[in-house]
């Protein structure tokens, strides 16, 4: 890697040269990586991001090193886990990191192929006709020219024929746009999508010429100590018993029958900042000591607390299983009961 500056043109009939500096979007002194795959020194580069971005994000090691693994040699990547689990919190980590631009884009029903790639303005067109100045770029040649990372949340809602158009820009790294010309990509271009596995309700089943264009890499919750230190910095409560309890709450969703899809980490940072403000309002104090341990012997008003503050965070999260008959709020006035009365009860010596 000898420069960090690219220059890419945007070739048109009577279009001028259009260059893009990405060095000027980085901080001073550092590098990124450029070119469709880094060896050698640059190895050392990514090493030193890696280290850098780890004290950012609360866990995720491994998946931190997979994903710079992926794009720093030039790969495109499916993210594949549920709601909650980092996936953009890790890539917006990495084009910050590397001082590259990160694009948007929200997979459904209404991205179309023109959506993606951009239109000609109308207006314009029935003034000028069709010229390469009235050309709107969408996200995926914003991505290409700026040489960022194309992020399309949802993948699989995405329509089959938009996703087709993606192919050429994964396998050439350029998109011929009527009219406008052909637009190359800048060599730090990634295509990055993701997907909930678990959800097929209104998803399309990826075409194979698709899948074989991307790596994959599967994402899942993190443990227990990790949520509790993702809520922790995310809300800045004091109060380590209530962000324990919050967590348990939380991650008990995911392991009930009756529960089609639980709640993520986000279930927890919701339950903390609702309960500590009730708390405040109600004048109940909150606990001041840390144990993780099953809670014995909390005040009333503080459980009452979060379990409303349960409710409000969790009833429209978790989506019950619709053939168990259950309601959300009588599946989290159980997992209340669990926490703070069975399993404290159960916990009880002899």
């Amino acid at each position: 890697m000898t420069s960090s500056r690219h220059r890419g043109r945007t070739p048109g009939a009577g279009s001028p040269t259009e260059e893009v500096d990405i060095s000027e979007q980085q901080s001073a002194g550092d590098e990124i990586v450029t070119g469709s795959r880094v060896t050698g020194d640059t190895g050392a580069s990514v090493r030193q991001a890696r280290e850098r971005i780890s004290g950012h994000i609360v866990g995720r090691e491994r998946e931190l090193d997979l994903l710079l693994a992926a794009v720093a040699a030039g790969r495109d990547l499916l993210l594949e886990g549920p709601p909650g689990t980092s996936k953009s919190t890790l890539l917006r980590a990495v084009t910050e990191e590397w001082g590259i631009p990160l694009v948007f884009v929200e997979g459904n029903a209404d991205l179309t192929p023109s959506r993606l790639i951009g239109h000609h303005n109308p207006a314009r067109v029935l003034r000028e006709d069709y010229t390469p100045e009235n050309f709107e770029p969408g996200p995926l040649v914003q991505a290409m020219r700026a040489g960022g990372f194309l992020y399309v949340e949802e993948f699989n809602r995405a329509p089959e024929d938009t996703l087709n158009a993606l192919l050429t820009a994964m396998a050439e790294r350029r998109v011929t746009v009527p009219t406008a010309g052909t637009v190359d990509a800048q060599p730090t271009f990634r295509v990055v999508a993701s997907m909930n596995p678990f959800d097929n309700v209104g998803t399309t089943r990826l075409p194979q010429s698709v899948r074989d264009r991307l790596c994959r890499l599967a994402i899942g919750y993190q443990d227990a100590e990790e949520e509790r230190g993702i809520t922790a910095r995310r809300t800045g409560v004091g109060s380590g018993r209530l962000i324990a309890d919050a967590v348990a709450v939380s991650r008990a969703t995911r392991e009930r029958e009756d529960v089609a899809q639980g709640s993520s980490v986000r279930g927890a940072i919701d339950i903390t900042l609702v309960a500590a403000q009730l708390a405040a309002m109600r004048d109940v104090e909150l606990p001041a000591h840390d144990s993780v341990d099953p809670p014995r012997g909390l005040p009333e008003p503080y459980t009452t607390a979060v379990l409303d503050a349960m409710i409000v965070a969790l009833s429209g999260r978790i989506q019950v299983d619709e053939v168990s008959g259950v309601t959300p709020e009588s599946v989290i006035r159980e997992i209340w009961a669990d926490h703070f009365v069975l399993d404290p009860a159960a916990a009880e010596p002899g």
